[in-house]
């Protein structure tokens, strides 16, 4: 089943989409000298298919001191495709610090195409010194706000669709706010068991409602398990499952005949849980 969802021109943000994998015991690592590998090379091509259909990759900049990422499209093929579609050969490749403390030297910098760092106003001075001209320097303000990052990726950028790889803060973060549009699960088959060992998410408070699994697949001896959050947010601003029920209403309603006397509508009934009650349109 293809990854690939269309993006509304008009959204203000990127569709975003949360990659991980993880252990039984929801592991994204252990606490050895040496990073744990949970999937298998079937699954490292999958990911480096749903990388080349992204328009940016995004990683914390605490996976960059752990994992020393580069981060890129793997495939000559894919990167081909890209090129004969008008795109960059690589997508841009983005990290966000608070501190502004990055080594220059880490393989991030290094390979792909450009570079993107979103820091705070205190951070800023310090990433620029640090990097030169590897990459260029976003100052959010006081704090990372990751909606006036994401509103920057689109108006600035461009950036339709946004796959984040990590680490547990930045999914927990995006997760929590209700940000993450698609969630990615590559589920190994072995138990980590390290009560210190990092996980997937960490505590907080979360958007209610259970998430809707579109997609469960074998690969190799790991699961992927594909989900997007369907449960309706509860505050003022827009979560990407209001987001999600607005792309299905707008949907629904160009199914309607065209008409010279009356508009077309689309409705879909959801629960506060996320559970679609009915859809129609007219």
């Amino acid at each position: 089943m293809s990854t690939e969802r269309a993006h509304s021109e008009s959204a203000p943000y990127p569709y975003v989409l949360l990659s991980a994998a993880v252990s039984l015991d929801g592991c994204l690592d252990d606490t050895g000298p040496e990073r744990l590998l949970l999937s298998g090379p079937a699954d490292f091509d999958r990911v480096d298919a749903v990388r080349a259909s992204a328009d940016a990759l995004l990683v914390g900049a605490g996976t960059l001191r752990a994992d020393n990422p580069r981060l890129l499209v793997n495939s000559a093929e894919r990167r081909a495709t890209r090129l004969a579609r008008g795109r960059p050969e690589y997508p841009l490749k983005v990290t966000v610090t608070g501190s502004g403390d990055l080594d220059a030297g880490a393989r991030f910098w290094h390979t792909g195409g450009d570079k993107l760092v979103y820091t705070t106003d205190r951070g800023a001075a310090k990433a620029a010194r640090l990097l030169g001209g590897a990459a260029e320097v976003v100052a959010l303000g006081p704090e990372l706000d990751w909606r006036a990052l994401l509103g920057h990726l689109r108006t600035e950028r461009g950036v339709g669709r946004l796959m984040v790889e990590g680490g547990a803060a930045v999914h927990t973060q995006l997760l929590q706010q209700g940000l993450a549009d698609e969630l990615h699960l590559a589920v190994a088959p072995l138990v980590v068991g390290d009560p210190a060992a990092p996980r997937l998410f960490g505590p907080g408070r979360y958007q209610e409602g259970r998430l809707r699994l579109v997609e469960s697949r074998r690969i190799e001896d790991v699961v992927l398990l594909r989900y997007e959050p369907t449960a309706p947010g509860t505050g003022p601003l827009a979560t990407a499952a209001d987001r999600h029920w607005l792309r299905t209403a707008c949907e629904l309603a160009a199914l309607c005949p065209p008409s010279e006397t009356a508009f077309s509508v689309g409705a879909v009934v959801v629960a506060a849980d996320g559970t679609e009650l009915a859809r129609g349109h007219s």
